[in-house]
């Protein structure tokens, strides 16, 4: 008989193991695990369907396939969810603003050190 090494078990443990997640993994749903989209790009693709629904609304309203009364009020949810997502937006952008100061302060001192430098290195000389 022959010996059974360590690394071909190894090997065959890994493989066997790709093998399972490979057949199991569609059975699961990763999205709630795997999540790396960031809040504003949500926001944004939340803001466009949102637009898209108001604009599929107001078309069957014009084709009367609503009446007047849903039309107004599933119009007046749609806006209201709009404005909601505009306002966080506001907010997100707000926080970008006082960033870019932050870094322009960062930057400008960042000049000013190397200019400095400059200045010394050319009076050395």
């Amino acid at each position: 008989m022959q010996e059974i090494t360590v690394i071909p078990m190894i090997f065959t443990s890994a493989l066997v193991l790709i093998c399972l997640f490979l057949v199991l993994a569609p059975f699961f749903t990763w999205d709630s695990y795997l999540h790396f989209a960031t809040k504003g790009q949500d926001l944004v693709s939340d803001k466009e369907s949102l637009l898209t629904t108001l604009n599929e609304l107001e078309f069957e309203y014009k084709m009367d396939k609503i009446s007047h009364a849903d039309y107004k009020n599933m119009k007046k949810q749609y806006e209201a969810q709009v404005v909601a997502i505009m306002k966080e937006e506001e907010v997100e952008l707000g926080n970008n603003r006082i960033d870019k100061d932050i870094m322009a302060e960062v930057e400008s001192e960042i000049e000013a050190t190397m200019k400095s430098y400059q200045k010394i290195k050319g009076e050395e000389k």
